[in-house]
């Protein structure tokens, strides 16, 4: 195993410094991901645009949470889904949602359980979805951009979720209380 340093803004390389700063300002602290990330400072700045962009897509709370959590658990992210079940805890995202979500069940409506089989196809199929799926998504009411957004956020968990395999990332204190290992 590789040992990966859990930088804070006096440890971490120049050009990560005001990255970490920014964490710290957003979530009263530096959560153990962005830490691992800022050894390599471009990572964590990519990485930071993109859940900026992946918040202000044009998904409403519950399907952003769809898609985090499905590429979180497909991915057997042991930091990220406890990470973000704090996060829609946050946004107010119900129990009934995220317990499905972690526990691979049956999603609350037809639209969420579409959407969540859209973003594991992709995830899956690198990007491949058939026509059919194409027609249950469009059908489902969501649009290209929605698509596309996907995209946007399976990139930015790739990169979160990879880290955390990679640095076996500790969780954060806020979130031991979320543990989770796939089933």
């Amino acid at each position: 195993m590789t040992d990966f340093t859990l930088h804070d803004i006096q440890s971490a390389p120049e050009a990560a410094q005001p990255l970490l700063k920014k964490s710290q300002d957003a979530f009263g602290m530096i959560p153990n991901l962005h830490a691992v990330m800022a050894e390599a400072p471009g990572l964590l700045e990519g990485y930071q645009l993109l859940h900026q962009r992946a918040t202000e897509s044009s998904f409403d709370k519950d399907e952003l949470t769809v898609v985090w959590q499905s590429i979180n658990v497909e991915h057997a992210c042991h930091y990220c889904v406890p990470a973000h079940t704090g996060i829609a805890k946050n946004m107010e995202v119900s129990d009934e949602l995220i317990d499905a979500l972690r526990d691979e069940k049956p999603l609350p409506s037809d639209e969420l359980e579409i959407l969540r089989d859209t973003t594991l196809a992709l995830v899956r199929d690198r990007g491949h979805l058939s026509d059919s799926q194409l027609d249950t998504f469009f059908g489902a009411g969501f649009n290209k951009r929605q698509l596309l957004e996907i995209v946007m956020i399976l990139s930015q968990k790739v990169m979160s979720n990879y880290v955390n395999h990679l640095a076996e990332t500790p969780l954060d204190k806020p979130f031991e209380q979320f543990e989770w290992h796939k089933s």
